[in-house]
């Protein structure tokens, strides 16, 4: 590999709020680095690149083996999905619905903040004014990145390193966390992003680093680095790939996969949704767009039968009506499922291959022998996404990342019928976005399953899908 020395012009070390020189540990390395007081950057890696380890030696969760300079800030507020998943599972732990006879919230937004005249002008600015009484888990994905953000500055902290703040956020909500981070740099904060894919790079980023294969190959003016990323791009070809995997086309039928007539569902006496008509049948990919908070999740959460109103609906699913005495765990067997409140729930112990099986059984974890055939399948999908070498890894200490490769395998190793899959490339970079997207293509064209897909970026519009579904914004 070609390492690119710096192509920024050279800064004097008063200037440098993050220098770096000679940096040696297990999983990057890094020759030279110099962040400037006057400038906004960005880490750009993909998943095998050593940019989560990058992530743990700036927020000083580890130590470099060695280096001649590491001049750090003593303390970065990190924001990160593992941060978002660790909160999560405390809430999980702490919840007492099951005991107070009605919905426990949990810890509330302000609980989080360390109140001051600061603090408060910053949660106006932030718009979070409305959700300070909320639970954590209430929170949409948005809200808790920029509710851990007010934290890291209520908290004191001057410095900020914020991984993927882009994923799942649709196009105004990305305007508006860029808004953030304007007023924020604007306010004396310096930030870094760390991004996996070149598309999330905001326009207010001056500066651009680029971290492959264990190593930080450039950095430098954006223009200039990116020019770099793009002419080293290279392709994967699925048909090669999926050439020995054991594929074959689904059952035939002309019945309805999903049937919602004129459906409706809420949360807490608040209206998500109402007079909905939905059809999918077999072939037709669906398309479900639309921004935050408008229903797109929580339609999925019928389908799936993780939303408690799917029993008030007429909802048909392969022509069985829910909530007339049908079994979820048949209805299951049918659908291979990812989405962010399915990554939330796994956290049971398991290796990646055990998760990969578990999609066998539909269960959060392994609790079933599999057969010898189970698991060779499990290990084929591994070799596919490019994770043989941790097989036996406990699933809880993969990257977000590879945790969400695996639970992608999990949903695709029984070929179902429907693939429901809510933001599925959340956390991971454009190689394996494309690679995803693209194999998708392939399932559709081999008419191996019909997909159900909800996205808020563009780019993955792909023209397989033969449905749209547009839902409007939320209501004031």
């Amino acid at each position: 590999m070609t390492i690119h020395r710096n192509t920024a012009q050279p800064e004097s070390h008063t200037s440098a709020w993050l220098e770096i020189s000679g940096l040696r540990s297990p999983e990057i390395s890094i020759g030279q680095f110099q962040a400037a007081a006057d400038q906004s950057w960005c880490v750009l890696g993909d998943n095998r690149s050593g940019i989560e380890h990058l992530v743990d030696l700036l927020s000083g969760a580890v130590e470099p083996d060695s280096a001649e300079v590491f001049r750090r800030p003593p303390r970065f507020g990190l924001v990160s999905f593992k941060g978002q998943q660790e909160i999560f599972e405390q809430e999980v732990r702490k919840d007492e619905t099951d005991f107070i006879n009605r919905l426990d919230p949990g810890t509330p937004a302000r609980a989080f903040l360390n109140f001051s005249d600061e603090t408060l002008l910053l949660v106006q600015q932030f718009r979070l004014d409305h959700v300070l009484d909320s639970g954590y888990r209430q929170l949409s994905s948005g809200e808790s990145r920029k509710l851990l953000i007010l934290k890291a500055l209520s908290e004191g902290a001057e410095h900020l390193l914020i991984e993927n703040p882009y994923d799942g956020l649709d196009r105004a909500s990305c305007r508006e966390f860029d808004r953030v981070m304007e007023m924020l740099l604007e306010r004396g904060i310096k930030i870094l992003l760390v991004l996996s894919s070149r598309f999330d790079i905001p326009g207010w980023c001056t500066h651009l680093a680029w971290v492959e294969r264990g190593a930080l190959v450039d950095y430098g003016l954006k223009a200039s680095v990116l020019e770099k990323i793009k002419a080293n791009d290279q392709g994967e070809d699925w048909q090669t790939i999926l050439a020995e995997s054991p594929l074959s086309k689904a059952a035939e039928t002309d019945q309805p996969l999903l049937l919602l007539v004129n459906g409706h569902a809420g949360y807490g006496g608040r209206t998500i949704f109402s007079n909905l008509d939905v059809e999918v049948r077999p072939g037709q990919h669906t398309l479900v767009t639309g921004p935050n908070g408008a229903g797109k999740s929580t339609l999925l959460g019928l389908v799936t039968g993780d939303h408690q109103d799917c029993y008030r609906n007429e909802l048909y699913l392969f022509s069985i009506r829910r909530g007339s005495g049908e079994s979820i765990w048949e209805l299951k067997q049918q659908m291979g499922i990812v989405s962010p409140a399915l990554h939330r729930e796994h956290y049971v112990p398991g290796s990646s291959l055990q998760i990969v099986v578990s999609g066998f059984f539909d269960s959060i974890g392994l609790y079933r022998k599999p057969s010898r055939q189970q698991q060779l399948l499990a290990r084929s999908w591994l070799r596919l996404i490019g994770l043989s070498d941790k097989e036996t890894t406990p699933f809880r200490r993969l990257s977000f990342a590879e945790q969400r490769l695996v639970l992608i395998a999990r949903a695709l190793i029984k070929l179902p019928k429907l693939l429901v899959l809510d933001e599925p490339t959340h956390g991971l970079d454009d190689a394996n976005r494309t690679r995803l997207l693209d194999f998708l293509e392939l399932v559709a064209e081999k008419q191996i399953s019909t997909i159900i897909y909800v996205s808020h970026r563009e780019d993955e519009f792909r023209s397989f899908f033969r449905q749209h579904i547009r839902f409007d914004a939320p209501a004031a």
